[in-house]
């Protein structure tokens, strides 16, 4: 599949979310992708941004933005480098933008948040949002890196989501300063 317009865009966020390997695989190996995966992570976002007005308003809004655009780019760097020297195969193979490429595409499921704003069941769709996202991340990880093994993918983002954590309470805390 060519990677130009709208069309392939969203062919590839619904096969992200349906957590099709070969969706991954293709957006990995397509540099033009690295585009249509920022405005993934844009859409996630706005979606996230939107949905967290209601707990946390524009301050909420901004920061889910934010945090949405920059964490995505921070979590690439942090699986690649843990993907491809702490926990890495013989198959292993890989650089920073196919990390970005899968990860931004498995950010997918999170454009529901959005209905997070939604009082009363609101906090229940950003959850299911979220540990799907997951469950597409680790697809996506187990993708990029070339594990054959599921658990070699979760253990990187076990191991990654620790400096991630310490990354994303900074950026928090930069902007509850401001």
């Amino acid at each position: 599949m060519a990677s130009n317009g709208q069309t392939d865009l969203i062919k590839r966020m619904i096969g992200a979310a349906k957590l099709d390997t070969a969706i991954y695989e293709e957006v990995e190996h397509d540099g033009s992708a690295t585009k249509q995966a920022m405005s993934v992570v844009v859409l996630v976002a706005l979606a996230t941004g939107i949905g967290s007005i209601g707990s946390g308003g524009i301050t909420g809004f901004v920061l889910g933005i934010l945090l949405g655009i920059v964490g995505w780019a921070a979590w690439a760097w942090i699986t690649y480098l843990v993907g491809t020297t702490i926990l890495k195969t013989p198959e292993t193979e890989a650089n920073w933008g196919q990390l970005a490429r899968t990860l931004g595409f498995a950010q997918s499921p999170g454009v529901l948040k959005v209905f997070a704003i939604i009082p009363g069941i609101g906090p229940l769709i950003f959850t299911i949002a979220s540990i799907w996202q997951l469950v597409a991340m680790v697809i996506a990880i187990r993708q990029a890196l070339d594990y054959t093994s599921t658990w070699r993918a979760v253990g990187v983002a076990v191991i990654g989501f620790i400096p991630y954590v310490i990354f994303t309470a900074i950026i928090i805390a930069i902007q509850r300063s401001l």
